[in-house]
């Protein structure tokens, strides 16, 4: 179980999430994931920044059938303008499930962070009234997530990949989804994580 009150080992030191939270007011969806890799890896300021990493190319295909709706090929970045207009127009936000890490390894694997500061996710709901599902993008975020809930009094399991649970809190129902991860080492391909993904979205009711 992660523990958000971890004893910091001598002369590590622990990254504060880089990021501001992404909190469209009325957003109705929040996706997390666990921490955002080291900025060198980034090829913009925003949440999935890793060139490499297929997250943007799952919403072009989802949304738009074009893998390449939110990548610049020949600068090697994403479209962060184009981005944010769309998760703002979808009431899409967007954070991550730890505010502060210890990377043990200089990579951006979950398996190699330990989380030493959760995000208070009942405090997020709290702040976002229209929301009415979590997704989380990856199986550190999921577990993290449900342990996080549980211990805001509310019980919780983490779903499998692809599939979702109801839970309830602040006298709300909700869902939590859990969603393959979009790094390239997660073993299916680009087509079959969009499929996936699109299902998520037409069961909210964002993608028709």
């Amino acid at each position: 179980m992660t523990d958000s009150k971890k004893t910091q080992s001598p002369g590590v030191t622990a990254e504060q999430h880089p990021l501001t939270p992404f909190y469209p007011a009325n957003a109705r969806i929040l996706f997390l994931g666990s921490f955002p890799p080291k900025r060198q890896r980034w090829s913009m300021d925003f949440f999935y920044p890793n060139y490499q990493n297929d997250m943007w190319r799952i919403f072009g295909l989802v949304f738009f059938d074009d893998r390449n709706h939110f990548v610049d090929e020949v600068a090697g970045t994403f479209r962060k303008e184009s981005i944010i207009e769309f998760l703002i127009s979808s009431r899409i936000a967007m954070y991550d499930m730890a505010e502060e890490v210890i990377r043990h390894r200089d990579n951006a694997s979950d398996k190699d962070l330990e989380i030493v500061r959760p995000l208070d996710i009942a405090g997020v709901i709290a702040r976002l009234p229209d929301l009415s599902a979590i997704v989380a993008t990856g199986q550190k975020a999921a577990e993290t997530l449900a342990e996080q809930l549980c211990a805001a009094g509310t019980e919780t399991v983490c779903p499998k990949v692809g599939s979702h649970i109801p839970f309830s809190i602040h006298g709300r129902n909700m869902r939590i989804y859990r969603m393959p991860s979009s790094s390239r080492a997660y073993p299916l391909s680009l087509e079959r994580k969009a499929a996936i993904y699109g299902d998520m979205f037409s069961e909210i009711g964002i993608k028709g």
